[in-house]
């Protein structure tokens, strides 16, 4: 499932096996759509220029790919070799991981790189990203966003405390707009300790769900598994690879990991020349607010995911010093016209075609001088 890429020396794996949006395969394909529309424009220039010649496929994991780093560290001879071959972006990372280190400390005053990745917005009330204070942070993925596209625009210096430079943000954002249209990356659920949902905002001693990652998936006629998938996971994986196709478990490795090449390509090339709807921005809107626009259209979305299941089994359980609610979100047979795996690859298919466009066509704003320019790519909004 995981393919090996050789950006450094000793063919270190690019993929990070920690929890992540989309994962591998949802990454590359939206960093292919967005490296096919931007494909011999100047934004598509300048894009290679920051990136020392990676494209956007490439460098779309390297934000998870880092937190390999945070056991052994930035200056172990191992770490050294990841991306060796491009030495300045190597270094970059390396200083953005060393001021951005990880913390189990959630009041510490310097942000782990980790918390970058997404929201935990309460479901229940119907809230916005901007309705509330649960869940939300300083720095959280839309506040991240955001100063990555300050940086970008060079509204925020590249000797900047948290050490984003232009290469930096550029990465950072070809994996965040994957991680912000994954449901689960900004909505959350929180229970009272008797296992109901409630509003945290509302009720104190909340249990977060820790976006889904403390509850397991029961679908109904699923494969048989040794244990059911964790909520997140599924949405990160399962969901995804749904849309390409399913490969006999005895298929050689190497023919294996050819046939998915294939398809990621045929896929990736279909989703970047048809237009995806409703994924325009209002013309009148800022760029630094597209973060939070798209969170408040994905919020919807992650209500329906969880709202097509049942809740089984809630109970509170210590996690790393922390009490989170644990148990099961189950789909019974027939409740609903479409199954749920249906449903979530089809709505995960649709948010990495509508997020691959919206990558290159922020890309083109940010980064193409004039609207003269700005007109090579198609679909770019006026």
């Amino acid at each position: 499932m995981h393919k090996v890429l050789s950006l450094a020396a000793g063919c270190i794996c690019l993929f990070a096996l920690a929890a992540r949006a989309y994962g591998p395969e949802g990454h590359k394909i939206i960093g292919a759509i967005a490296d096919q529309r931007l494909a011999r424009t100047l934004a598509g220039a300048r894009v290679s220029e920051l990136l020392d010649g990676y494209t956007l496929e490439e460098v779309s994991m390297i934000a998870d790919t880092i937190k390999q780093w945070d056991k052994p560290g930035v200056e172990g001879p191992n770490v050294q070799r990841y991306f060796s071959s491009h030495p300045l972006i190597a270094e970059q990372l390396r200083e953005f991981w060393k001021a951005n280190p990880p913390t189990d400390d959630l009041n510490s005053p310097v942000p782990s790189h980790h918390w970058f990745h997404y929201t935990d917005v309460p479901l229940a009330g119907n809230a916005d990203y901007a309705g509330g204070k649960t869940g939300r942070s300083p720095w959280d993925i839309v506040h991240m966003m955001r100063y990555c596209i300050e940086v970008l625009a060079g509204n925020i210096p590249a000797s900047n405390e948290r050490k984003i430079t232009q290469p930096i943000a550029l990465i950072l954002l070809a994996h965040y707009v994957g991680d912000i249209h994954q449901p689960l990356h900004v909505g959350a659920e929180y229970f009272d300790r008797k296992g109901k949902p409630v509003n945290p905002d509302k009720i104190s001693a909340a249990l977060p769900d820790e976006g889904g990652n403390s509850l397991r998936l029961k679908l109904a006629g699923g494969f048989p598994r040794k244990r059911d998938p964790k909520f997140h996971g599924y949405w990160d994986a399962d969901a995804v690879l749904a849309n390409l196709p399913l490969l006999p478990a005895t298929m050689p490795k190497e023919l294996r990991q050819q046939k998915t090449d294939l398809a990621l390509k045929s896929l990736t090339s279909r989703l970047a020349k048809v237009e995806p709807t409703h994924w325009q921005m209002s013309p009148t809107l800022p760029l630094e607010d597209y973060p939070e626009g798209w969170a408040n259209e994905i919020l919807p979305i992650a209500r329906e995911a969880y709202g097509r299941l049942h809740y089984q089994n809630i109970a509170p359980r210590l996690d790393n010093g922390k009490l989170v609610a644990e148990g099961e979100l189950v789909e019974k047979p027939g409740e609903h016209e479409m199954p749920y795996a249906k449903w979530a690859a089809d709505t995960v298919l649709d948010e990495m075609h509508k997020a691959g466009w919206r990558l290159a066509d922020l890309l083109v704003k940010l980064l193409t001088p004039n609207e003269k320019a700005r007109s090579q790519i198609a679909g770019a909004a006026p």
